[in-house]
C-alpha cells in the first residue's frame, strides 16, 4: 500500500482503516516509518483512538527528505508520494504482493516535483508497461447485494479533447474491459452507455457523435457479445436514476455503466456513494484499488477524515486481487 500525499490525509486514513473491526489485512505499507508515527501521535492527541500501531505494521521505508507541512503542496511532498507509489508498484510486480492500494495524491505537488503525469493511473500505466489503464468505481449498496460499477471511457484530461479522444475502438475497448469485471459477479451482465450530448443527441439535432459512430459502435457490439444486454447511448442526465434507486434498496441497477468522460461519471457515483466507492484500475497485470477522494488538504492533520473509502478498498483489494490478473489484463 502507497501511503500517498504525507501533507494529506493519506496516514489517518490508512491508520483509521487498519483499526477498524474485522479488517484483518495483510498489508505492506510503502512510505517513511518516522513520519508515519508521527501523525499516530498527532492523531493520538487530537482525540482519535481507533488507530493502527504502526509498530505492528510491516513497511518499507523509505524517509522523507524534509519535514511536511499539512495541507500545503510541496515538491518534497510530490516527490515521496512519487517514489511511495513506484516502489509499491515494484512489490507486486515482483508478486512480493497480491494487489495494490493506493492512498490519494496531490497532482499539483507531483507537477511541483517535475512529475509530468495526469494522476496515479498514468504512472501505474507505464511502470506496468501497458499502453492504457482504465478508471472503474465500484461500491456494494447498503441494501441487498447490487454493486454499482462505473467505467470511465476516459479519464484526467480536459473537456475540450473528450470528442476528439473518443473514437469506435476505444469505446469497444471499454465495453470489453467493464464486461471482464461485471462478469465476476453476474456471467451475463446487463450494462449501460451514456451518451456524449444532451439528450444522446437528439437524433443528431444536438450533437452528432451518436448517431455517426457510437450507435454503430454499439450495434457492432452487441452482435459480438449476443448474450450481454447492451442499453444506449441513453441521455446522460437519466441513465444514472435507475442506479439511484438500486442504491436506495428499490430493485436492482445495471451490471455496469460506461462513462464517456470523467466528471459524467463521477458526480452520480460521489452522489450515491462517495464514502463507499473504490476506484479500481483496469488493464494492469494486477488489482489496484484507491478511494474514491482526494488529499483533504483542508482538513489534514486534524483527525477528522473519515476512513470508509479507504476501508472499502482495502476490502475490495482483497475480496478481488486473487483473480485480477485473469480478469483485468488488457
Amino acid at each position: 500500500m502507497a501511503l500517498g500525499d504525507p501533507a494529506g490525509i493519506g496516514a489517518e486514513i490508512v491508520l483509521k482503516a487498519l483499526a477498524r473491526a474485522g479488517l484483518n489485512a495483510p498489508v505492506v505499507l510503502v512510505g517513511c516509518r518516522r513520519w508515519l508515527e508521527e501523525q499516530h501521535r498527532q492523531l493520538l492527541v487530537a482525540g482519535c483512538t481507533a488507530l493502527a500501531d504502526p509498530a505492528g505494521i510491516c513497511m518499507v521505508d523509505l524517509p522523507l527528505a524534509e519535514p511536511i507541512t499539512p495541507g500545503q503542496t510541496e515538491a518534497a511532498a510530490g516527490a515521496a508520494s512519487f517514489a511511495w507509489l513506484t516502489q509499491a508498484t515494484q512489490l507486486v510486480l515482483e508478486g512480493r504482493c497480491r494487489a495494490l492500494v493506493t492512498a490519494p495524491i496531490a497532482k499539483a505537488s507531483w507537477q511541483a516535483a517535475g512529475h509530468r503525469y495526469p494522476g496515479q493511473t498514468e504512472r501505474l500505466a507505464e511502470l506496468c508497461g501497458v499502453g492504457e489503464a482504465s478508471m472503474l468505481f465500484t461500491a456494494r449498496a447498503p441494501h441487498g447485494r447490487w454493486r454499482l460499477n462505473t467505467l470511465l471511457a476516459t479519464t484526467h484530461i480536459p473537456l475540450a479533447e473528450v470528442p476528439r479522444r473518443l473514437n469506435p475502438a476505444l469505446v469497444e475497448r471499454q465495453l470489453d474491459q467493464l464486461l471482464a469485471f461485471c462478469q465476476r459477479f453476474e456471467p451475463n451482465p446487463r450494462l449501460v452507455v451514456a451518451g456524449l450530448n444532451p439528450h444522446a443527441g437528439e437524433a443528431g439535432h444536438l450533437g452528432r457523435e451518436e448517431v455517426e459512430w457510437l450507435e454503430p459502435c454499439l450495434r457492432a457490439w452487441r452482435l459480438r457479445h449476443p448474450t450481454v444486454v447492451v442499453d444506449g447511448p441513453l441521455p446522460p442526465d437519466t441513465c444514472w436514476l435507475e442506479a439511484a434507486a438500486a442504491w436506495r434498496g428499490e430493485g436492482n441497477g445495471a451490471d455496469g455503466y460506461l462513462a464517456l468522460y470523467h466528471d459524467q461519471g463521477l458526480i452520480p457515483v460521489k452522489l450515491l456513494a462517495f464514502d463507499a466507492a473504490v476506484n479500481t484500475t483496469l488493464g494492469l497485470p494486477f488489482l489496484r484499488t484507491s478511494p474514491d477522494h482526494g488529499t483533504a488538504f483542508a482538513i489534514a492533520g486534524q483527525g477528522r477524515a473519515r476512513p470508509d473509502s479507504m476501508e472499502a478498498a482495502i476490502t475490495a483489494a482483497l475480496e478481488l486481487g486473487s483473480a485480477s490478473a485473469a480478469t483485468t489484463r488488457t
